[in-house]
């Protein structure tokens, strides 16, 4: 299970790390990466034939003050079935760090690569910010985001 919680803060990280708005970062609280990461869900499949394991029914993943809920979280393993490649949420995805949110309707993050890709509808919230888009890409080893197709803000200088 560590490699679970290392690519799921990761995933974390990269959504929060590089989001700026209003010069605060998406979640203002600090995350230990050694801290455990609680799973819920309705159903768990595990496939070993394609080295997949499928959470499934209001999934619910938790560790600190990080919260990740889709209807279905995909976890892929490597061929060995020893290290987790990607991680795929899907159906509507909404991740949440204290008072900061972020929408999508799929965020899916790929180890290899570095990168977490959020898709749909995305929109993320820090106060009484908002930037949305179609597709918000992070590369983790860049520490960079890019939002895409046709972004929107409100930005609130008061705050």
């Amino acid at each position: 299970m560590s490699a679970f919680r290392a690519a799921f803060f990761a995933l974390f990280l990269g959504v929060a790390g590089p989001l700026l708005a209003q010069g605060q970062a998406f979640g203002a609280g600090s995350i230990d990466p050694d801290d455990p990461v609680e799973v819920e869900s309705d159903s768990l499949n595990v496939n070993q034939s394609d080295g997949t394991a499928e959470f499934i029914g209001n999934v619910v993943i938790i560790q600190g003050e990080m919260r990740l809920a889709a209807p279905r979280v995909l976890v892929v393993y490597d061929d060995a079935g020893e290290r987790i490649t990607s991680m795929e949420a899907t159906g509507g995805v909404t991740l949440v760090s204290g008072p900061d949110a972020a929408e999508a309707q799929t965020a899916s993050y790929s180890i290899d690569s570095g990168k977490v890709v959020m898709t749909g509808d995305v929109l993320v919230t820090q106060g009484q910010s908002t930037l949305a888009s179609q597709t918000l890409t992070v590369d983790l080893g860049a520490g960079t985001a890019q939002m895409d197709g046709r972004v929107r803000t409100i930005l609130n200088p008061k705050d």
